[in-house]
């Protein structure tokens, strides 16, 4: 079976990548406006991010 990996992203991929960075710095954007916490993944696990996030939870750790 031969796989051929393209070093550099195609143009679509770039548009696509670039769209999703756009759209999840919207959402985050309206969190932060609105007072939500966020849930990020960092090694692996969980992590919530901002002034309202819960302390404690199992499994989870506040940034």
């Amino acid at each position: 079976m031969n796989i051929r990996q393209e070093k550099k992203p195609s143009a679509e991929a770039q548009q696509q990548l670039e769209a999703l960075r756009t759209a999840v710095g919207k959402a985050l954007e309206k969190k932060r406006r609105l007072g939500q916490y966020a849930v990020f993944w960092e090694n692996g696990r969980p992590v919530l991010v901002g002034e309202d996030a819960p302390q404690t939870q199992k499994g989870v750790r506040p940034l």
